[in-house]
């Protein structure tokens, strides 16, 4: 099964740069999990008058990246990340899921 999901994230004010340079360097063993757990394609955009964060995933499988907290590597990225987002009390980014409304196919 595949779909599309997509979620919003915040950046902390200037930290674009820095957001944009850890991801450009993820971690290997990141990557290979996401891979590994049906995330086909994850792409993140930053509407840069709010420093809010659009992410959007395809996924084949039940899982999506937000899904996969419980894993070593993902609680060490959410720490590496925490300084230049906003995060929930155990690291993770606070995300909202988005609804689609319209896809053309």
């Amino acid at each position: 099964m595949k779909k599309t999901i997509a979620f919003k994230m915040k950046l902390n004010p200037g930290m674009k740069e820095e957001y944009k340079r850890r991801h450009d360097a993820i971690w290997p063993e990141l990557k290979q999990l996401l891979s590994d757990s049906g995330i086909r394609e994850y792409h993140i955009f930053l509407d840069e008058e709010t420093d809010t964060l659009f992410a959007c995933q395809t996924v084949s499988g039940h899982k999506n990246s937000q899904e996969l907290g419980n894993r070593e590597i993902v609680q060490k990225w959410w720490d590496y990340m925490k300084d230049i987002m906003a995060t929930n009390p155990d690291n993770s980014p606070v995300t909202m899921k988005l609804e689609e409304v319209f896809s053309l196919k």
